[in-house]
């Protein structure tokens, strides 16, 4: 039995994205190869381990893994996230060395740039091969935000991702849309091998529910938000996604009760969204954190429209995961997001809602009050638009057997 050693950070009980959809990868696949995952101690919506130990040796069912001790991080701090990265890159590394007998490294594009060095590094020193799975690519996504201003660093670090994806045995992306940046990075140079794999969701977990589900009654009780018109936001609430500018909308509507603002989940901009409606005595507002894996099938279901939007510049360099678990909900979507993008697509050609332009705050105000005069019944069927399109091409297995086969033939 072939092994593979996933790095990638983010791991059960994580509740980032990248960590669900890995958990899910490795418990379809830990029958058919022997798997072990190096991650970081949980610790992405504030979960804690007591261990003391460098590296922590786990079993999830029949997958090894190895939990790394990293410091705190404040997503708000620059120094902060280098300390928390070169942590965890440092090692990662050293727990990457120590496994023997690895066929297969696999690693994502997180941390940005590092996360995709291990298993250039790996694969150099323990000569096995590697599978680079692009999740975002960097320093495209930074420099969409201006993260950092320095071109030495940026142009330093789309060198090193570029020898990533050389010397990786397949490169794998998330979204159509993202083959183009690779092969913008390759103009004139021979393209590295790589598949589209799209993200998921688990479909037959989170699924439409009536709005007489008991717990959804009950969290909208608990948070006063019976009879509310409920436009939501869950996931991570970072530097991507513009949502420190999209948040001011909710002035607009201070004045119609009948509408709530929902953000549940956490990340770099909250405080700076939470001071805006402190500042501006917004009661439509409501931030909530990361709910727990078994109840965001409840939670997804509050909602009458789901916020799925991406900055202006993301578009080929990201793909919002959320908008898997929203269709899987039968929800309406307002996207913001660009024309082209994955996401965008997926909406469209779904006919599960409708996409606004980034930074077209009007038109998101619009678009807002148009789905706010839609009947129920129309709001359903827009909802489960979604649905059938996701049940169709987009199911968890569909995904995970091309991860199969794929693996099988490296």
């Amino acid at each position: 039995m072939k092994k593979i050693t996933f790095v990638i950070n983010y791991f059960y009980p994580d509740l980032a994205s990248t960590g669900q959809l890995l958990t899910d990868l490795c418990r379809d696949l830990q029958d058919e190869f022997k798997i072990t995952v190096i991650a970081a101690q949980p610790g992405y919506a504030g979960e804690k381990l007591n261990s003391k130990k460098l590296f922590e040796v786990d079993y999830l069912e029949k997958i090894k893994v190895i939990r790394v001790k990293l410091p705190s991080v404040n997503k708000a701090s620059k120094i902060s996230r280098i300390k928390y990265i070169m942590s965890y890159f440092g090692l990662a590394l050293v727990a990457l060395l120590r496994e023997k007998g690895t066929s297969i490294i696999y690693t994502i594009s997180q941390p940005p740039i590092l996360g995709g060095l291990l298993g250039t590094l790996g694969k150099l020193i323990k000569r096995s091969k590697h599978v680079y799975n692009i999740q975002d690519f960097n320093p495209e996504q930074a420099a969409a935000i201006n993260y950092t201003g320095n071109t030495i660093v940026y142009k330093l670090a789309k060198l090193v991702d570029k020898i990533n994806c050389m010397y990786a045995d397949r490169v794998i992306v998330v979204g159509n849309d993202m083959v183009e940046t690779l092969k913008n990075r390759f103009r004139g140079n021979e393209l590295p091998q790589y598949s589209v794999i799209n993200n998921w969701t688990n479909e037959k977990e989170i699924v439409p529910l009536s709005d007489n589900t008991k717990e959804i009654i009950d969290f909208k009780k608990k948070y006063n938000l019976l009879d509310k018109f409920i436009i939501m936001y869950s996931g991570n609430i970072g530097l991507y996604y513009d949502l420190e500018n999209i948040i001011t909308i909710a002035n607009h509507f201070s004045d119609n009760k009948n509408i709530s603002f929902v953000f549940i989940g956490d990340g770099a901009v909250k405080n700076k969204m939470k001071k805006y409606t402190t500042e501006n005595n917004l009661n439509n507002v409501l931030f909530l954190p990361y709910q727990d894996k078994d109840f965001i099938k409840y939670s997804l279901n509050v909602a009458d429209i789901h916020l799925v939007v991406n900055q202006k510049g993301i578009k080929g360099v990201s793909v919002p995961s959320k908008v898997y678990g929203v269709m899987a909900a039968g929800k309406p979507i307002l996207g913001v997001l660009e024309h082209g993008s994955e996401a965008q697509k997926l909406i469209s050609y779904s006919k599960s809602g409708t996409v606004i332009e980034p930074h077209n705050y009007k038109g998101i105000i619009n678009a807002i009050n148009n789905f706010f005069e839609m009947s129920s019944d129309d709001l359903k069927q827009t909802g489960m638009s979604g649905r059938k399109y996701l049940e169709k091409y987009l199911r968890k297995e569909i995904s995970i057997g091309k991860y199969r086969e794929l693996l099988k033939k490296i």
